[in-house]
């Protein structure tokens, strides 16, 4: 793989996921003891990566232990008991055959003589991560997974060496994938780029034979190491060049891009027609409106058309009619109003007879009322006349028999009124008669005498100066 490879995202991601998950298949147990001066490795993801390319087992997690033996007793007289799913073997000092042998056996225990191995029974998982070279001389990671179990565990234990304290499978483990490693390797060698990433049944055929033989012997023979091959699985198969990894997509990746090209072109054409077909119908859906519309609308222009016709001519025969019976009418009206005219004319001349005749009567009357009125009145006036000489010839006597004191005793309450009707004096003038009597009525009755001539003079040259010698 060359320097210009290195970023191979896909190859370290596929690195990484089998690091994390070798990680998590591990038993957690606690760590055995670092050696001195060498620091542990930085824990991530970038480290997990590292161990898995180089095959160094996880630094940053605790190792798996052995199985989990309980010892009770003291000295010479102990007992050792085995959980249920472990293997077992219990050998002694002096004997060929070990004394006990199986599956979750618990047995004595004398140090000074006894000793005895436990294995898992349990099935065990190898992870395999084969970089391959394939017949184009290409660099080939082939990534995959093998289960076993142990079948015969007394040919087991002579064969293989379960004495890792720490982990008793993890020499048989070691040994079991490079074995299949190298069948990988093998297989992979002679099969092309593409036959190794689209069909890896041929690998797991070549590796479940290779691992099955000598793991449990040819022909059912005691050749075997006691162990059986549970599955084996390829998961994955990737180029480790980018670049070539991208060459072969390409022609898949052109392939499906010119189908998916043809796919739209045919979808556009599709589309295209589908879209002409829909607007041809939508088109000759249009113009059949219009058609029915321009019809229809013919129709009821045709159908207005003889309907205003209609209506006109019935209203011209409406109008010919009214006027023929207005004509009647007034016709009728003329004659009932000639008729009406010469019936007032005749009421007219009747009234007028009938009002010359009560004007003479009335005139008759009013001239017999107004000479029986005049004689009344004539007889009236001569009685009033008779009347008033009879009045003035007693207010004469009455007068002629008054005496100067009730002269005076009216003239003085005519004082007022007299006063009051006389127009106001422009200047005060006195008069002073000599030789009368101020306190005496006599002389009272004489300056009031003097006073009403004074004033009466002045009052008649007031009007001569107003209203001068015509209006005297």
């Amino acid at each position: 793989m060359s320097g210009s490879d290195q970023g191979n995202t896909y190859l370290e991601k596929v690195v990484a996921q089998q690091a994390v998950l070798e990680d998590d298949l591990r038993s957690r147990r606690a760590p055995a003891p670092a050696p001195a001066g060498i620091a542990p490795p930085p824990p991530g993801p970038i480290a997990k990566r590292h161990r898995a390319l180089s095959g160094a087992p996880p630094a940053d997690g605790p190792a798996p232990g052995p199985v989990d033996v309980r010892i009770s007793g003291f000295w010479r007289w102990k007992n050792v008991l085995v959980p249920p799913n472990a293997f077992v073997v219990h050998t002694r000092r002096g004997r060929a055959e070990p004394l006990h042998i199986g599956l979750g056996v618990s047995f004595r225990f004398n140090p000074s003589t006894d000793s005895f191995l436990v294995v898992p029974g349990a099935t065990q998982t190898i992870l395999i991560n084969a970089y391959c070279i394939c017949r184009e001389l290409q660099g080939v990671l082939v990534q995959g997974y093998v289960q076993w179990i142990i079948q015969d565990f007394g040919i087991a234990y002579r064969k293989l060496d379960f004495g890792d304290a720490d982990d008793p499978m993890r020499l048989v483990n070691l040994q079991l994938r490079e074995q299949a490693e190298a069948a990988i390797k093998d297989k992979v060698s002679t099969m092309g780029v593409r036959d190794v990433l689209s069909d890896k049944q041929p690998i797991i055929e070549e590796l479940t034979a290779r691992l099955r033989a000598v793991a449990e012997g040819e022909d059912t023979s005691d050749q075997g190491l006691g162990l059986r091959i549970v599955t084996v699985q390829i998961k994955e198969a990737v180029v480790s060049s980018s670049r070539l990894w991208e060459n072969l997509q390409k022609p898949y990746r052109s392939e499906q891009g010119q189908i998916a090209r043809l796919a739209e072109l045919e979808a556009e054409e599709a589309v295209a027609q589908r879209e002409m077909a829909a607007a041809r119908i939508k088109e000759t859906q249009r113009l059949e409106h219009e058609r029915e519309l321009a019809e229809l609308r013919a129709r009821n222009e045709s159908q207005l058309f003889d309907t205003e016709a209609a209506e006109k001519l019935r209203r011209a025969k409406r109008e010919h009619d009214d006027a023929r019976e207005v004509a009647e009418l007034q016709t009728e009206t003329t004659r009932h109003a000639l008729r009406m005219e010469r019936e007032r004319h005749e009421e007219e001349a009747e009234t007028g007879r009938l009002r010359a005749e009560r004007d003479h009567e009335l005139a008759r009357l009013r001239a017999e009322g107004e000479h029986a009125l005049a004689e009344m009145r004539a007889r009236s006036l001569h009685e009033q006349a008779l009347l008033d000489l009879e009045r003035e010839g007693a207010r004469a006597a009455i007068e002629n028999d008054r005496t100067p004191a009730a002269v005076q005793t009216r003239l003085i309450a005519s004082l007022p009124d007299i006063m009051a009707r006389l127009p106001k004096p422009d200047e005060l003038r006195t008069v002073t008669v000599n030789g009368a009597d101020q306190t005496s009525v006599a002389g009272l009755i004489t300056q009031l005498t003097a006073v009403v001539g004074a004033l009466r003079a002045a009052a008649d040259g007031t009007a001569t100066d107003g209203r001068g010698p015509a209006g005297r």
